[in-house]
């Protein structure tokens, strides 16, 4: 059976790309928030995300639906 590591962080999202050239852009925790991470979509592309102890904020550029825990949104609503 395999343990579930310490630390692994926080939520977890998904993002769908409907567009190509979607950026998704992961920002730093601490005193200065800094670009850390950024990854590009092409439409029907998916990327799952997690805030960790490292990322604090994610940043998506781009039409895109993301589901969280909370539901989906889509950025042309």
């Amino acid at each position: 059976m395999c343990e579930k590591p310490n630390n692994t962080g926080g939520d977890y999202i998904v993002v769908k790309a409907l567009d190509n050239g979607v950026t998704i852009i992961g920002l730093t925790r601490g005193k200065d928030t800094k670009f850390h991470h950024s990854e590009k979509l092409d439409k029907g592309e998916i990327m799952v995300a997690q805030f960790t102890e490292h990322t604090s904020a994610i940043k998506i550029r781009g039409k895109v639906e993301v589901l969280t825990k909370n539901g989906k949104m889509r950025t042309d609503e």
